[in-house]
């Protein structure tokens, strides 16, 4: 039987059931009030982190009294918001789950869509993100600045880590050195790693000292074995590149926080091939090119779209070398995307 095609609007329609039963789900393992004053052995109210986030569960590691440092599998009360890794909560412990009461306000979140479209939390509260990439699978400019926009746009210390870089071929170097090259021009901090060889995983380890730090990247670039050389104790899967095709397959599926030995810590997401930044606005977009920024509000026009434009003041930017044509044409890209996603 052929495959039906469906239109734009019936796959929004499907999307959106699927979405309603999946929350419906969580819902139904979620604790009410009157459950909550039924539960035996409740313990008081204490402040907890959350490590992983299963959808209708999660695993709180205490933070007070003698649950310090353990981790608890926990319900959700009714209507409490949702939870991501990293997120501070207030939680009582029960026997055999406890429960999470609360959550604190975050002070930062990193957003990405889901399956059905809609952007949610993947971590929350980190203050720097570790966007990896590697010569394999090739690396894109244009996924590494809608990275760049949203940690800007939380206000979340970026850092470009150059992963497998003992297996760059001299065809792959002289591309993946133009772009290292591109964004330390720019003004990021660029760090060459492999955790193969361990070539600067002690400078990675210090970066990341005293920090919550989330690594994001595509399937494939190596994160899951930089954790494991991080944290020893992690001990991920770590999966292989599609035979015969230049993309990874996802080892990571829910994230996860781990604890660095030095006194860090790690929230390790799912590897993803496209990032959306569709929650943002324009001017939260160009603001994300830090480069850009000298020269806003300087063009001829109020109204500039910075393309082709008589008096625009990133056109003759570029033209006189101050900031890279690749990053306005990754802006105007990303920009014209908005719509699309």
């Amino acid at each position: 039987m052929a495959k039906r095609n469906l239109s734009k609007q019936q796959k929004g329609r499907i999307q959106s059931i699927q979405e309603r039963r999946r929350e419906r789900a969580i819902a139904k393992k979620s604790v009410s009030e009157d459950q909550l004053d039924n539960l035996t052995q409740l313990g008081p109210e204490i402040r907890g982190t959350v490590i992983t986030n299963f959808g209708a569960q999660v695993d709180i590691e205490g933070l007070e009294d003698r649950f310090k440092g353990n981790i608890y599998r926990c319900h959700l009360r009714t209507n409490l918001e949702p939870l991501v890794t990293g997120d501070r909560v207030v939680w009582r412990y029960a026997e055999p789950v406890g429960v999470v009461v609360a959550r604190e306000p975050r002070d930062s979140e990193l957003l990405r869509p889901d399956p059905y479209g809609k952007l949610r939390p993947v971590a929350a509260n980190v203050d720097r993100i570790a966007i990896v990439f590697a010569a394999k699978p090739t690396p894109y400019s244009n996924l590494i600045d809608r990275y760049l926009i949203a940690s800007e746009a939380q206000g979340i210390q970026p850092v470009l880590i150059i992963n497998k870089f003992d297996m760059l071929s001299d065809s792959d170097f002289p591309k993946v050195e133009q772009l290292l090259k591109d964004y330390q021009t720019v003004g990021y901090e660029v760090l060459c790693v492999s955790a193969a060889t361990g070539q600067g995983i002690e400078e990675l380890k210090n970066y990341m000292a005293a920090h919550t730090s989330v690594f994001v990247g595509q399937s494939g670039v190596g994160k899951s074995s930089l954790i494991n050389e991080l944290q020893p104790d992690a001990n991920i899967l770590v999966g292989e590149l599609s035979a015969g095709k230049d993309k990874g397959q996802h080892t990571t599926t829910a994230s996860k926080l781990f604890h660095l030995e030095n006194g860090g810590h790690l929230i390790d997401s799912p590897g993803i091939r496209e990032f959306a930044v569709t929650n943002l606005s324009d001017e939260q977009i160009i603001d994300g090119f830090i480069e850009f920024r000298p020269f806003l509000g300087y063009c001829k026009f109020r109204d500039c779209k910075h393309s082709v434009e008589l008096g625009c003041a990133l056109l003759a930017a570029a033209e006189e070398g101050k900031i890279l044509p690749i990053r306005l044409l990754n802006y105007r890209n990303i920009l014209a995307s908005q719509d699309e996603e």
